[in-house]
């Protein structure tokens, strides 16, 4: 496991903050993750600490968002996965999910135009039966009028839950069978992956948890098998393209064995 990277909280302004003079670091291909995964956690606690309500928190960490995405393109990055709202999350009190929601869909909305511009193909995934109408409509537009973008690709999970996944993926292929369109003595590992929510992402290269808590919380299972773990302290409104560096070159200093050696 890769050890937490130190970093100090400090205000950010709305929108992407100009970059370092040195910019970002040099870090051969062959170490650079091709795919990083981020769990965005400590919104509540971050707006808690400055005696805010706990939407704030979500909407100071929607504005993270594009300083890190700045930094990924600055960086270089293919993918960029981004855990927005799980299948647990549901449970939370209903004002807060819905401003939640609301937020995300602002985000698609208020800054697409400038996602767009900067190349970054932007893709949704996760379940779509609790989501509203208009939320699936704005996503599912820029998910479109992005789709030819190759800058860099950033999936926002939405109502999602790595076990959901799953048994949903073991469901599928059991019906199948039971039809006689599939040999259950046929399925394995790609044949499984085949029938999750996106078969076409490759693994996981490094998946980031922020908030200083370190569990994996049901976010990417399957795909992260063999990533390499980094927790931070920093809460989630508070990182940026400076953290996600520092992620980047401390994933660059590991040997990535996947068990052969």
């Amino acid at each position: 496991m890769i050890p937490s990277v130190p970093t100090v909280p400090e205000e950010r302004a709305p929108g992407p903050r100009p970059g370092p003079d040195a910019g970002p670091p040099r870090i051969p291909g062959g170490r650079l993750p091709g795919h990083v995964a981020v769990v965005l956690d400590g919104n509540g606690r971050w707006a808690s600490g400055r005696g805010l309500p706990r939407t704030e928190g979500h909407r100071a960490g929607a504005k993270a968002v594009l300083d890190t995405v700045e930094g990924a393109l600055q960086l270089g990055l293919r993918h960029l996965s981004l855990f927005a709202f799980s299948t647990e999350n549901w449970r939370r009190d209903p004002a807060e999910v819905g401003e939640v929601l609301r937020l995300i869909n602002g985000f698609a909305t208020d800054h697409g135009d400038w996602l767009h511009g900067r190349g970054v193909r932007v893709t949704w995934s996760g379940g779509r039966g609790r989501m509203g109408a208009r939320l699936l409509g704005d996503l599912d537009e820029l998910q479109t009028r992005t789709a030819a973008n190759t800058a860099l690709e950033m999936t926002v999970w939405l109502d999602y839950g790595a076990r959901d996944e799953l048994w949903r993926a073991a469901r599928e292929l059991a019906r199948q069978s039971a039809e006689g369109r599939l040999d259950p003595a046929d399925i394995d590992a790609p044949t499984f992956a085949r029938q999750l929510y996106r078969p076409d992402l490759p693994d996981v290269d490094l998946f980031i948890r922020t908030s200083g808590e370190q569990r994996l919380s049901n976010f990417l299972l399957w795909q992260s098998a063999y990533a390499e773990l980094l927790f931070t302290e920093t809460l989630w409104p508070d990182f940026g393209r400076h953290d996600l560096w520092a992620a980047a070159v401390a994933y660059s200093r590991r040997e990535r064995r996947f068990g052969g050696h």
